[in-house]
Formats: C-alpha cells, structure tokens, sequence
C-alpha cells in the first residue's frame, strides 16, 4: 500500500544537520502519523507521498519545510511550574529543552535564563533557522481506522488511551 491521504504511517528516521548526526528513532518506536492531516513536518510528508513500506530515502529540507526561521527576539518569562521534561535532572539550566502547553498546543522552547521562580525561553523550535536532513525508512502503511481519523492521531496496539 502507498502511503496517502488518509493513510496510517509508521517510520524510522535519523535526523542530520550537515554532517552531525541530532537524533535518531532507531533506538525506539517508529514515529506514526496520519498522512495528509498536517500532523507532519509539510516537507517531510511530501517527501513521504506514494512511499510503501520498506522504502528507504533521504530528503533535505529548507527550514521553511520544516521548523521555521529562526524569528530574533521570541523570549518570553515562563513560570519555572509550566515548564515540563526535566527528566532525572534537578534543576533547569541555559540551554536545556523543555515542553510548554499553550492555547496553541504544545511547544518546544529553550531555555535562556534561569530565576528563582521563572525562566526565560526562546519560543523558537531548537531547530529553526536550520536546513535538516532525514534519512527514512518506512515500516507500515495502513488505512487508518475512523477512530483514528476522529481523533487525528494513530493509535498503539493496546488502543487510544485517552
């Protein structure tokens, strides 16, 4: 099966900045998504049209198909409280990642400085400003369910969860 609108897609990838390798999937599950709902980066889904499973690729992408540019000045205070993905570690220091929900979803920002009760972050994705590279491999095609279709996302063997 090809991969289309409307299509449950499970996918490997290692994800590059010229020669540096940033992350990989291998080590974990593949990333699943469902084709054509704008759920994916809009360049990588492009790059993933019409592929089957066992098809391997590489595609670069600008960062307008991807995070963005990178926009000066989106530092904004943050209560330390909002803040979520700190892991093992036991405080937030300059540079590390975290997760923040808004009204808009969910954001990756970086942090910028760090006070007693809030922290400073740049709203830019981490990897804004930047021309990636994604070496794929697809696992699975599927039609997704109408379940998944409804709540815009694929769901695990063991069902949806929420």
């Amino acid at each position: 099966m090809q991969i289309i609108k409307d299509t449950a897609v499970e996918f490997h990838y290692t994800l590059s900045e010229g020669d540096q390798q940033i992350e990989t999937s291998k080590t974990d599950e593949p990333l699943s998504y469902i084709h054509g709902n704008d759920s994916m980066l809009p360049g990588l889904e492009k790059a993933l049209d019409n592929k089957a499973a066992g098809d391997k690729f590489s595609v670069t992408l600008a960062p307008e198909d991807s995070y963005g540019e990178f926009k000066e000045g989106l530092i904004q205070r943050i209560p330390i409280k909002h803040l979520q993905g700190l892991g093992d570690n036991k405080v937030w220091k300059k540079g590390m990642s975290a997760i923040v929900e808004s009204n808009q979803g969910r954001h990756q920002v970086t942090v910028v400085k760090v006070g007693r009760f809030n922290v400073d972050c740049d709203l830019n994705h981490p990897f804004a400003g930047k021309t990636l590279t994604f070496d794929v491999e697809v696992v699975s095609v599927r039609e997704a369910t109408t379940e998944e279709l409804s709540h815009g996302h694929v769901h695990g063997a063991g069902g949806c969860g929420h």
